[in-house]
């Protein structure tokens, strides 16, 4: 049976949910998706706070600056520790407001898998656009479809070339729709 996986995102839709901002560290110097979304190992000296964008009941699962970056109660935290502990890193926040225990968890794989023939639509960068730092890269993706066969033991990842995009196994979906997690939206893709 060949494995699934899932583009895993924020339900914005919920009604009075929280927003939450970009990262920022003790000294006042923010950590957004420019650290954090590479699908590489991050560092960050000292305790990150992640200051509320819009007040309102806290999620499991919410993505923080402008929704790039997993921010994750504990107990998602210790369930991706331990079926993907070679996929993320976890680093705890401080969240106004908040006595719970949340954690910003960066995805440290990264995976050539996009297949551009099954996805709805995919265009590249070209010289003509100007950007030459971006030239063949993905300029958009849409309705994405990955190729599971070049997945190899990633759980959780990003694709490379989009990595505004955060895909899971089935069996981290499955395993946080089992403990409930609220805030977690998924797409087969």
């Amino acid at each position: 049976m060949a494995k699934r996986y899932f583009d895993l995102s924020d339900d914005v839709y919920i009604a009075g949910r929280w927003h939450l901002g970009t990262p920022i560290d003790s000294a006042g110097q923010e950590h957004g998706s420019w650290l954090f979304m590479q699908g590489e190992p991050a560092r960050v000296q000292g305790q990150l706070r992640v200051p509320l964008y819009r007040p309102g009941r806290p999620l499991d699962f919410s993505l923080a600056d402008a929704g790039a970056i997993p921010v994750v109660h504990a107990r998602v935290a210790s369930l991706l520790k331990q079926l993907a502990p070679g996929d993320i890193q976890l680093f705890p926040v401080e969240i106004d407001g908040q006595t719970d225990q949340f954690c910003l968890m960066n995805v440290t794989r990264l995976v050539m898998c996009i297949d551009d023939a099954a996805s709805e639509e995919v265009e590249y960068w070209t010289p003509e656009d100007g950007r030459p730092e971006k030239t063949g890269k993905y300029r958009a993706v849409a309705g994405m479809r990955i190729d599971p066969s070049k997945v190899g033991d990633a759980r959780v990842f990003r694709p490379w070339g989009w990595t505004i995009a955060l895909i899971v196994a089935e069996e981290i979906k499955e395993a946080l729709d089992h403990i409930g997690a609220t805030g977690t939206k998924f797409k087969e893709v």
